[in-house]
């Protein structure tokens, strides 16, 4: 096999997923997720802060689907980090690191996540069509 045949990574063309590695993943795309969102916040509060006209663009904005997906988006980078963060301490007192607890605790950060996220837009639908 010449150089140029030769994989850069011959580790990534075998390797199998597992949910751990997939949160592991998932927990610094939310990190990151979460900074980006954060920026979305700030406009917000700076647009409130800056009268009702800009405020009002910022809320036509946030309530198109776009606006609508990238705060959903934001919510589920929230209660996952969040969860999955909680995880991390509970396994920093050494406690659920056996592998089927490990993968326990993966899937109930899953169902937390999704719980959470589902309630939180409920709730919030349903006291804004009030």
């Amino acid at each position: 096999m010449s150089p140029a045949e030769r994989p850069m990574s011959p580790h990534l063309q075998v390797y199998r997923w597992q949910l751990t590695s997939v949160m592991s993943i998932l927990h610094r795309a939310t990190g990151i997720a979460l900074s980006v969102g954060t920026i979305l916040l700030v406009w917000w509060l700076g647009a409130a802060s800056d009268g009702p006209e800009p405020y009002a663009a910022v809320q036509h904005f946030l309530g198109s689907w776009i606006g609508l997906l990238l705060l959903f988006g934001w919510s589920v980078s929230l209660y996952y980090h969040l969860c999955n963060g909680i995880r991390h301490l509970v396994w920093d007192t050494g406690y659920a690191l056996e592998l089927n607890r490990v993968y326990t605790g993966g899937w109930a950060v899953l169902g937390a996540t999704a719980a959470l996220t589902v309630v939180s837009w409920v709730v919030g639908l349903a006291h804004w069509a009030h």
